[in-house]
């Protein structure tokens, strides 16, 4: 009995692997779709090869080992979203295949993540082969998630340390593949060593600059050069054409003092390369990093003077152009990168241990340097959500939210879930209950509908984090978020949230008149709503912020919602929002005064 068992197993096994290896795929080439795909090219559409990091004009200004660092693909990636139980890839690349201190796996491979619908990142193990094609191939994919079951979002992160010829990715003919285009917000860019261009990770996802993309949620553009950042001119040049959220100069490790550089030369390289991109961009925040050290400088006399040389100069540096009137310019010291004896494959170069401690490191830093803190609780933590896919994509809404603020500024920004989203108004929504009332109240006041459908407090968090507040001085913001935290956290959880969200929005929009909505009432939940909104009416007050309870119009007599205002409990019908729009308006004009 337990050897049929046994070989019931192994049968049972073997058709499974047939049927996945013997499923027919389709297969997608990046490089043959419309629009842009790779995340962190900093210049699509100008490189010579899909694939290369810098434009192709550049082959005539920058060194020639600068130029052929800049075909490997380090920190790109392509993002998509899809329902397949399998995937595949298959590409090829033109250098060697792994080093005597770094794999194959991270030198010439790849690294799959996914996205849950609650923002939380998952990673995918796949089966490898490197030979003149190499394959990857993840299987036992769960397309199920917590809210639907359509899949997620997928971030494919391509080799570090070699040139990519071509790449395709399959999925069963079945399935559907769903490129995403290139996000909108502004990038992190870094420029620096081998270090920084992700030696000696085991794997592209475990680079630091790949992990601290993870961590921020944000596009960062990886100029790093293994052995050649060396803060010239001409790669600063490139640099400040980058429309950047900050920019990170991480380059130490390549400037020690030699016969033909003294330290003295160092100090003014760093200075010349601050004061170049202060002329192109005078407000963007620049990180200058120490020297992360030596694993074995406990021991090497030289070693340990040669970095900690470099960074006395980095500190001197910094004072001086502090001294000289330039700002936003930040330090990151060897200190704050705290990097272990354990951290290193070769005394050098960061094993994955010390790929985690620099991100952590460059987190903390970076979050302070743009205003982007974090809490401890989930409405106090920024992620993306994908709750109702069925109905809308919501990174989709947020780029057209980003490109829509670009060509034509709000005037009030109304900040919600699924209650302001599938109200009315613009950018259109696929659900539009109370579109009469939007237009009569609203649409004359020029307001922007900034809801998103199922989003919470830290979703809202995200959003405002991610530039939907950015380059444009509005008139009003209005906020209304929380109901969807309602299940999940407790009154005091809520607000702390909801007190990140004034700090941010009053951070990138100090000139608006700030207005806290209560949140509407919920059948069965009318007494938790009615408390919450006298402690949300509290808040407002502390933070110096306009507070109105608009919902109130949606009760009866008994303090009960009226049912016949409501389409589900939650969300006003055509005639709940008749009301509660002309309460809005009313108020909104009010503030203009």
């Amino acid at each position: 009995m337990g050897t049929n068992w046994f070989m019931g197993i192994l049968i049972l096994v073997f058709q499974l692997n047939y049927a996945q290896e013997g499923t027919e795929m389709i297969w997608w080439n990046p490089a043959n779709t419309d629009e842009m795909v790779v995340e962190g090219q900093a210049w699509p559409g100008q490189v010579s090869s899909f694939y290369h990091r810098l434009p192709e004009h550049a082959k005539e200004v920058v060194r020639p080992a600068v130029w052929n660092l800049s075909k490997h693909s380090a920190g790109l990636s392509i993002r998509f979203s899809t329902d397949a139980q399998i995937i595949k890839v298959r590409y090829k690349v033109k250098g060697r295949h792994a080093m005597p201190h770094m794999p194959a796996t991270g030198v010439s491979g790849l690294d799959l993540y996914a996205k849950t619908s609650e923002g939380s990142w998952l990673w995918h193990r796949g089966k490898y082969s490197f030979s003149d094609t190499i394959q990857y191939h993840y299987a036992n994919i769960d397309p199920k998630d917590k809210f639907h079951e359509m899949g997620r979002e997928f971030q494919l992160y391509l080799p570090l340390y070699n040139e990519v010829e071509w790449l395709q990715i399959g999925v069963p003919k079945d399935a559907v593949l769903d490129p995403l285009p290139l996000r909108q917000e502004k990038p992190i860019v870094v420029y620096g060593t081998s270090i920084a261009q992700g030696a000696c990770a085991s794997r592209p996802g475990m680079a630091w600059t790949s992990i601290l993309g993870r961590k921020l949620d944000r596009p960062l553009v990886n100029l790093a050069f293994s052995g050649n950042g060396r803060l010239e001119k001409e790669l600063i040049a490139y640099i400040a054409q980058i429309d950047a959220k900050v920019y990170v100069l991480d380059c130490l490790p390549n400037l020690g003092a030699t016969k033909d550089r003294s330290l003295n030369d160092v100090r003014q390289l760093i200075m010349s390369a601050v004061k170049q991109i202060r002329t192109k961009r005078p407000t963007t925040p620049i990180l200058v990093v120490e020297h992360d050290g030596y694993s074995d400088a406990t021991v090497d006399a030289q070693r340990h003077k040669t970095y900690t040389d470099l960074n006395r100069i980095a500190k001197e540096a910094f004072a001086q152009l502090r001294a000289g009137g330039v700002r936003g310019v930040h330090l990151l010291t060897k200190e704050e990168l705290n990097l272990s004896m354990e951290s290193f494959v070769d005394g050098t170069h960061p094993t994955d241990l010390g790929m985690m401690e620099y991100a952590v490191a460059y987190e903390k830093k970076i979050r302070h340097v743009i205003n982007e803190p974090i809490g401890t609780t989930s409405t106090t933590i920024p992620v993306t959500q994908a709750r109702e896919p069925g109905l809308y994509h919501w990174e989709k809404r947020h780029q057209e939210l980003l490109k829509m603020n670009r060509e034509k500024a709000p005037r009030i920004c109304f900040f919600g879930n699924s209650i302001t989203h599938y109200w009315g108004g613009s950018p259109e929504a696929p659900l539009r209950n109370g579109a009469d009332s939007w237009k009569k109240n609203l649409e004359g006041l020029q307001v922007r509908n900034f809801g998103f459908g199922w989003d919470r407090v830290e979703n809202v968090l995200w959003r405002i984090y991610h530039d939907e507040l950015d380059g444009f001085d509005a008139e009003q913001i209005v906020l209304m978020i929380g109901t969807n935290n309602e299940h999940l956290n407790t009154d005091e959880e809520i607000l702390s949230g909801l007190e990140m969200v004034i700090n941010a929005v009053k951070v990138r929009q100090p000139k608006a008149r700030l207005l806290l909505l209560g949140l509407f009432p919920r059948v069965d939940k009318e007494d938790r709503m009615r408390n919450l909104n006298r402690r949300m009416a509290t808040l407002a007050t502390s933070k110096n912020v306009d507070y109105a309870d608009i919902g109130g119009v949606l009760l009866g007599k008994d303090k009960k919602i009226d049912a016949s205002l409501f389409s589900d409990g939650l969300h006003p019908n055509a005639k709940g929002y008749r009301k509660v729009g002309k309460k809005l308006q009313s108020i909104l004009k009010n503030n203009e005064n």
